[in-house]
């Protein structure tokens, strides 16, 4: 059964990812980004700019009588020290991780309602379960996510489910500064069990099984996807 799904943080990285492969399946995909891209070359993809991070977004009426899935997938990396992370870089966090989220499922809910059987996908990290130094801002307000994210699974089900995805380090536009030299990649590889980062693919699949009837019966879950880095010591 096709269906159509509305992604926020769609035009790179793993939200790209994902958006391609759900229109390779032929959904209806509508991707959200706070700046214009150009994804002419993915005509299934229906593109809007949005900056769910403003005071008060300006949101689209979509021409959708239904949502089916909604995924959010922006995010930060700010990782420093805590003595030198002001307040300011913790708000700033949580207005992109937290807040944007909020507004923008609030914004649509209605539509996921009527859908019956649909499906939201949050992001975390592995670094809210596993402690990390320098994680400070990003595991805060990754960690509200998983909050919200078992709470809404509480209070919308049986008609939405609401599972959480916590990925350790992926090759994506927004990690390129800590993957930049062979060194680093390599240190990062040897970190996970698996020997490897993650790359968008990995992620986008488990996305896109969330967002389908397969994993109908799972809600309420946080999924690691982190090549083994939060739960094995090897």
């Amino acid at each position: 059964m096709k269906s159509t799904y509305l992604l926020v943080g769609a035009s790179s990285g793993i939200g790209l990812a994902t958006a391609i492969q759900l229109s390779k399946e032929g959904h209806r995909v509508i991707a959200f980004s706070r700046e214009a891209r150009d994804l002419s070359k993915y005509p299934a993809i229906e593109h809007h700019v949005v900056d769910v991070t403003a005071e008060t977004p300006s949101f689209p009426t979509l021409d959708v009588s239904v949502i089916d899935g909604f995924v959010y997938f922006p995010g930060s990396i700010n990782l420093r020290p805590f003595r030198s992370l002001k307040p300011a870089t913790f708000q700033a966090s949580f207005e992109v991780n937290v807040l944007g989220l909020v507004k923008s499922l609030q914004q649509y809910l209605s539509l996921l309602k009527k859908s019956g059987q649909a499906s939201v996908v949050l992001f975390s990290t592995v670094a809210v379960q596993t402690g990390m130094p320098f994680h400070a801002s990003v595991a805060a307000s990754k960690g509200a996510i998983e909050g919200i994210g078992r709470s809404l699974a509480a209070e919308l089900a049986p008609k939405i489910r609401v599972n959480v995805v916590a990925p350790s380090m992926v090759n994506t536009p927004l990690a390129s500064r800590f993957l930049s030299s062979e060194s680093k990649l390599a240190s990062s590889n040897e970190r996970h069990p698996m020997k490897r980062i993650g790359e968008v693919e990995d992620i986008a699949n488990m996305v896109c099984f969330l967002l389908s009837e397969k994993s109908s019966w799972m809600t309420g879950q946080v999924l690691g996807m982190d090549g083994g880095l939060g739960s094995l010591k090897t």
